[in-house]
């Protein structure tokens, strides 16, 4: 019994403690900072576990058929992905080196995720991210499914195929 108390009464303080670093003002929210190893690693999976969550759209399109890659390609660049991911041979804008965390290249990424959690995440955005919703843009469902198309194809896209697909016309 004698345990049971100690353990609840260390809970407590354990508790209060961490309250009176967060809340007291310890804890930075400086984007320059670097988050502890704990706290990145439970935003990166609860991320993670609500995105596979509410994950649950189909696409209503081939996310294989060139027409929608290449057209996904030009949503991409149009609709500025490119200011904080790069493309190919595009740069990042130097304002998303301020942005924390940090936007994945997404090359690196798009292979480990399936193109429902894709959509639902260029949809909806993601939260202290700087990740924008393009629902609240106003950009429609089948123009977000191009950009999935398009992600998909991403790590094979030559730097001459992506010019050539979003080439003004």
């Amino acid at each position: 019994m004698r345990l049971l108390a100690f353990i609840g009464a260390l809970a407590i303080l354990v508790a209060i403690a961490v309250a009176v670093y967060f809340f007291g003002g310890f804890y930075s929210v400086a984007g320059t900072q670097e988050d502890p190893g704990i706290v990145k690693w439970a935003l990166v999976n609860v991320r993670m576990a609500s995105v596979s969550r509410h994950a649950t759209d189909a696409p209503p399109i081939p996310i294989d058929d060139p027409a929608n890659i290449q057209a996904g390609a030009k949503a991409f660049s149009t609709r500025g992905c490119t200011d904080c991911h790069g493309g190919p041979g595009t740069e990042w804008e130097k304002f998303s080196e301020g942005l924390h965390p940090d936007p994945p290249d997404l090359k690196d990424v798009v292979n480990d995720r399936r193109p429902n959690e894709l959509f639902w995440v260029v949809k909806n955005g993601i939260n202290m991210t700087g990740m924008p919703s393009f629902e609240k843009a106003g950009v429609p469902d089948k123009e977000i499914w191009t950009i999935v198309a398009f992600l998909k194809k991403l790590p094979s896209v030559s730097e001459a195929d992506y010019k050539s697909w979003t080439a003004q016309k």
